[in-house]
This record gives structure tokens, sequence and C-alpha cells, in this order.
């Protein structure tokens, strides 16, 4: 399923961007709840829209250093418009009390809730250029934790290889933030950039893959503001993830096994 994440649309409302992506043919929204922004904070607006549009909303992201009160805020909105995944961020190295509370209670509250409560790959934040910026940020938290989401722009700024961390991460894999980096431009278009998105999405769809891949890039490479040049990007973008997804043929067991 291919959906885009508002915050790419950052600059127009929530309408304009349920319009923009329901012209532009994906699949859903995937709503980053924005403190600056109140329409992605209004639960009842945003069923009008999913009704108006016919366009779902299949993820929710909550925002960074996110408290126990609003990720659970985000786990009611779920509820309310029918989303089953919630991408959440690793707290502060310090952040002790957070740190427990994702631990122990979140698998509670996916068996109660029936919906995913995924932990995103941290950023490349350190203090003083030693100490990691974030808890929980290494690849076997991420494993303990049991439902992830990778964001490859993230996992080249920390130096590591795209492959090999959905290798290890691919049994927990619940969502994907696509995305590129060309010289110092991160969170490019996904085709373009240095990292292998060609090959992440075939070996996605090869596997079987039954999550979310959503779009979630810089503003300025979708041009927004120039409508013109923003559908444009749009279709691009929706051809190379057909191109290397959706007209991928998946390999059976029995092949594989041979």
């Amino acid at each position: 399923m291919l959906a885009i994440c508002t915050d790419s649309f950052k600059g127009y409302g929530l309408n304009r961007v349920f319009e923009f992506v329901k012209e532009a043919g994906y699949d859903g929204i995937d709503l980053n709840i924005n403190p600056g922004n109140y329409d992605t904070q209004n639960t009842e607006y945003i069923k009008k829209l999913i009704e108006e549009y016919q366009l779902p909303v299949v993820s929710i992201s909550t925002p960074p250093t996110s408290s126990e009160k609003k990720i659970l805020s985000a786990v009611d909105m779920a509820k309310e418009l029918g989303t089953k995944i919630i991408v959440i961020q690793p707290p502060k190295i310090f952040d002790f009390k957070s740190i427990q509370w994702l631990k122990n209670e979140i698998p509670k509250i996916r068996q109660k809730e029936n919906i995913s409560i995924a932990l995103e790959n941290s950023p490349s934040e350190t203090l003083l250029g030693i100490i990691p910026g974030h808890a929980m940020n290494n690849l076997a938290d991420l494993k303990k934790f049991k439902h992830t989401c990778i964001d490859t722009t993230r996992v080249k700024s920390k130096n590591q290889d795209l492959m090999e961390v959905y290798r290890l991460l691919k049994k927990f894999l619940v969502h994907v933030h696509l995305s590129n980096i060309k010289g110092s431009h991160t969170y490019n278009l996904p085709q373009n950039g240095i990292l292998p998105i060609e090959s992440f999405l075939t070996k996605l769809k090869q596997d079987g893959y039954p999550g979310t891949i959503s779009i979630k890039v810089n503003p300025k490479y979708l041009n927004v503001g120039n409508e013109k040049k923003l559908f444009k990007n749009l279709e691009e973008i929706k051809e190379f993830y057909d191109t290397y997804f959706t007209k991928i043929k998946t390999t059976s067991k029995e092949d594989s096994e041979k």
C-alpha cells in the first residue's frame, strides 16, 4: 500500500492534502500529528475528510518526544479513524520514565486495542558528539520492541547499510518512511539519490511485505506551492513505486525452497 506523509505537504491545509493524494492515485494518508497544525489533531474533522475523499488514514505518526498522554491520545484517534498503525519516536537518552513506560506498557496496549505501535529508527543526533541523543536507538532495541518502522534517510545518516538493516528487521517491519539522499539533500524524492531504493522496494515485494510504504520527503523537493510541478513529482514517485514494487512478482515458497 502506497501512502504519503502529511509532513511532505507543509504549507497546505489538511483538506488540500487529502485532495492532492486522492487525485494522484495514492492509497492512503500517513498522518503526522503536528502540534503546530490543529487540523492534524482534530479527529472529527479528519473523519469528515476520510468520508469526503474516500481515502483512509493508514498510519499515524506521533511527534518527537511525545508524552505517554500524547501517545494514548494517538491511540484513541486511531480507534476512531480505523487506523491500525501508529509510529512513535525513540525517547531522549535520559528520559528513563518514558523508556520504561514504552517497554512495559506498549505491548499491553497493542494487545488490548489490536493496533500496531511501531518504533522508528532514531535520527543521528548525539550529545557532545559522543553520546546518542536517543535511547532505544540501535537495531537490537528495535528488534526487542517487536514492531518497527524504517526511515530510509535515517539509515543512511547513521552510515548503515539499508539492505542489511532490512534483513535484520524484516520480521518486525510494519511501516516504511521512504525517501533518498542526494549529496547533502536529505529526504529527497525516492528516485533521486544514492540509496538503493529500487533494490529495497523489490526485496520488500519479493518477501511479501504486508505493511505500508509511505513517502516522507522534504516539501521543497515536491515543489509545494507549484501545483503543476507538485503533481508531476507525485506521478513520477508513483511510477517509480509501481516499477519496483507493484509490478514485481513475488517468489513462491516452493520456488524459494528450490
